[in-house]
């Protein structure tokens, strides 16, 4: 497998995956690194992912979904409301 997120340090680095399994909820991959430990990673981030929808149509050009980020942008609201109560307190 290949490391494909295009921020991680080691992107392009091939490494052999040693198992895939959902842990913690989410499809990862298991591999061995240098010093012989194993690691874990998440299979979006690995050539192992095989592109959603949304990641084939926007031909990889963005990482956000509009549904997430309205999702974000309530959350954040909501938060500053919080906060604006409690100091108004």
């Amino acid at each position: 497998m290949e490391i494909t997120h295009p921020f991680h340090p080691k992107r392009g680095e091939q490494l052999e995956a040693a198992t895939r399994k959902k842990t913690w909820g989410e499809d990862r991959v298991m591999y061995y690194d240098e010093q012989g430990q194993l690691r874990t990673m998440l299979t979006s981030w690995t050539s192992l992912h095989e592109l959603d929808s949304f990641m084939a149509t926007s031909r990889r050009r963005s990482w956000f979904r509009v549904d997430d980020l309205l999702r974000l942008s309530a959350l954040i609201s909501r938060i500053r409301s919080d906060r604006d109560n409690e100091s108004a307190s």
